[in-house]
């Protein structure tokens, strides 16, 4: 059955063909027949979960009208398609590839449902419910699968696992015994039960379950897996050895022809000598795409090296950065790698590879054709599908803009919250919102009366900050002003606490550690959100310092606002969980002379940093070592002799001197070597 085409209309997505496309790929998966043997549980939660998602789309068609639904929605809603999507693709995958590498390789197959569930929930949290028009029942039964997505745990089903432990012992036995003359030692009542589990009942099922390994074996050739293929091709063994074993059993009248499973195995054998000569590719001639020999290298602006099909991929998908390292790219060139690709050739001279494209058999040539074709028209779709979704996001944008700048209240706070929602998920959506001008008009929003407008505008720019241009547009637009007041007397907790995570956000940035330190009521506005925030408050306020106290100069404007007190407090406090962030900002405050001052002046530091060496991270082990080490040099006597009155001290520092990270260990020992000079001063 064909899918529906996701058609885009004058930039935005229509929630009429969006919502028959949701409803048809739903009932796909719902109508899948012949489920895999295996991923049982994996396959039926998210079947469940999806026919809930169906019901909900089903209902949306019935009560609303196309033009009601805000543009939030549709987004959500495409994203939902897009999970969905991959969800058949992975059931389909299942179905069709060779049960028992499924088997093999069950970690990662439950991996790949787990990331799709997640997937789901992003999707779910930002979809706006309240804005729907459907009925309670729904929307309660849309909350509780959401709450069920968020606390869902990987699942790798236990008897899958027991089930690849037999196939194990069998494939060794199985190997063992190939030159040997103890063949009945395998129990081949036992092989057959193992494989009726995983869905190998017939003749029919054993010689499709072998073909697809052999095709595997020729997809794990072309990335070097060579223990993946010896594994491969042990299991082509196995089945081929149980498939003759148990018609042996069932047809007795046919036994003699049935004791020479030797083209089988041959077959296995020549594809395992094919394959064992391919060498191990070398990691520096690997496209880091692919994972595959590069054999047309091109350096990219980065300056990383990529295949140029893979890199070109990546580009024509719509990515403007470095696959490899996240940075984004100031041109699209691809300048070719003459020194690389000529060395890259001398190894494949050297290893008798061929440096072109292996060609296809004349056999393989149809099949491999209609293959490339359909390839080519999945790739297709996709750009057309991402550039119908960029323009979508862009037409969204630009609406909500205008409804910012000219709405009144009402529409303004739903516009903002729009964009809050908008700018949640994706880079490009928040490179797209911010040339669409909202960045001021967010900024004005900041100082409304209306606790939701602020709050709404405030998040909105904090999702927006966190693409790295936009950083700068923020900046120069003045908006860090309106930021701190938002975060010294907001109208809501949740708007102050947003206004601390878009500033440590923002202080990322070197330049801005200088210009935000130098607004006099920043840093005594995130102390205060020390003492009165949430837990997720508190962290952000505590990154926000540590990014501000890199600047030497932020340090002493930190102490004089009583953050000392205050993050030695939470190091007291287990439930806050961020130990290690107040740690870190202590050790750099440390590096003044006022921090240094009032570290010393506290009475609880000492131990608490002695109980944090026994049972802290290895982070907050660095982090205490080094407090305690700098607090007792330089006319540091009194906390050396605190420490020395502390039976658990010594204790602690040899332990980490012996079994901590290279550095502890470094200032473990000169810690020590420091006691040991006062105790030997003071006899």
């Amino acid at each position: 059955m064909n899918e529906l085409p996701l058609m885009v209309s004058s930039g935005f997505l229509p929630s009429g063909n969006l919502l028959e496309t949701l409803i048809h790929i739903s009932n796909q998966v719902l109508s899948m027949e012949k489920l895999p043997f295996l991923q049982v549980k994996n396959i039926s939660t998210m079947v469940r979960r999806i026919k809930i998602l169906s019901s909900l789309f089903e209902e949306i068609q019935e009560t609303s009208s196309t033009a009601l639904l805000p543009p939030s929605s549709i987004l959500c809603l495409t994203e939902l398609f897009s999970v969905i999507r991959k969800v058949k693709l992975l059931i389909g995958s299942c179905k069709e590839s060779s049960s028992l590498w499924n088997l093999m390789q069950t970690e990662l197959v439950s991996n790949q449902f787990h990331a799709l569930m997640k997937e789901m929930e992003k999707a779910l949290d930002i979809l706006p419910l309240r804005l729907l028009n459907v009925t309670v029942d729904t929307k309660e039964q849309v909350e509780l699968l959401l709450k069920q997505a968020k606390r869902a745990d990987l699942f790798i089903d236990p008897r899958e696992i027991q089930k690849r432990e037999e196939i194990l012992q069998l494939m060794a036995t199985n190997n063992c015994d190939k030159n040997s003359k103890n063949k009945g030692f395998i129990d081949f009542r036992r092989m057959k039960d193992t494989m009726i589990s995983v869905g190998l009942r017939s003749s029919l099922d054993y010689e499709e379950e072998i073909s697809k390994l052999e095709a595997e074996a020729e997809k794990q050739a072309g990335t070097g897996g060579l223990i993946a293929i010896s594994n491969i091709n042990s299991l082509i063994s196995l089945v081929s050895l149980s498939k003759a074993a148990i018609l042996e059993e069932e047809h007795l009248m046919i036994k003699q022809n049935l004791k020479q499973p030797a083209p089988m195995s041959a077959r296995a054998d020549q594809c395992s000598l094919c394959y064992s000569v391919v060498p191990d590719i070398p990691d520096e001639f690997r496209c880091p795409i692919s994972l595959d020999l590069m054999r047309d290298p091109v350096i990219i602006a980065s300056g990383h090296t990529y295949d140029r099909n893979s890199i070109a991929q990546w580009i024509n998908s719509g990515h403007h950065t470095c696959p490899k390292s996240g940075q984004r790219l100031i041109h699209m060139a691809l300048i070719p790698n003459y020194a690389l690709k000529s060395l890259i050739h001398q190894w494949c001279q050297e290893n008798n590879i061929p440096i072109t494209e292996p060609t296809l058999s004349p056999s393989d040539s149809e099949g491999s054709s209609s293959s490339k074709i359909k390839n080519c028209d999945k790739a297709i779709d996709y750009i057309s599908a991402t550039k119908a979704a960029t323009d979508a996001v862009k037409m969204t944008a630009e609406f909500l803009v205008g409804k910012l700048a000219t709405g009144s209240p009402d529409i303004q706070r739903q516009a903002a919250y729009e964009l809050r929602l908008l700018a949640k998920t994706g880079m490009d959506n928040r490179r797209i919102i911010a040339e669409s001008g909202a960045i001021p008009f967010l900024m004005t929003l900041l100082c409304s009366r209306d606790p939701r407008i602020q709050e709404n505008a405030v998040t909105a720019l904090l999702n927006l900050s966190i693409h790295e241009n936009n950083k700068i547009l923020i900046m120069s637009a003045g908006v860090i002003d309106s930021l701190i007041e938002v975060l010294q007397c907001g109208k809501t907790m949740e708007a102050r606490e947003n206004a601390a995570a878009a500033i440590f956000s923002l202080s990322v940035i070197d330049e801005y550690k200088v210009i935000i330190g130098a607004r006099t009521r920043a840093i005594p506005a995130l102390v205060g959100l020390l003492e009165e925030g949430t837990t997720a408050g508190k962290k952000d306020a505590v990154i926000a310092l540590f990014n501000l106290a890199v600047y030497d100069a932020n340090r002493p404007s930190i102490v004089l606002a009583g953050a000392v007190p205050l993050l030695i407090k939470l190091l007291m406090d287990d439930k806050a969980g961020i130990t290690d962030d107040a740690l870190a900002v202590l050790a750099l405050v440390l590096g003044c002379n006022e921090g240094l001052q009032a570290l010393r002046k506290s009475r609880i530091l000492v131990p608490l940093l002695v109980d944090l060496l026994r049972f802290g991270s290895s982070k907050g082990k660095d982090h205490s070592i080094t407090l305690l080490l700098g607090l007792c040099k330089d006319s540091g006597e009194e906390i050396a002799g605190k420490l020395l009155m502390n039976p658990r001290s010594i204790p602690s520092l040899q332990s980490l001197a012996a079994d901590g990270s290279l550095r502890a260990r470094r200032k473990a020992d000169a810690l020590l070597r420091l006691l040991n000079r006062c105790c030997s001063q003071s006899q």
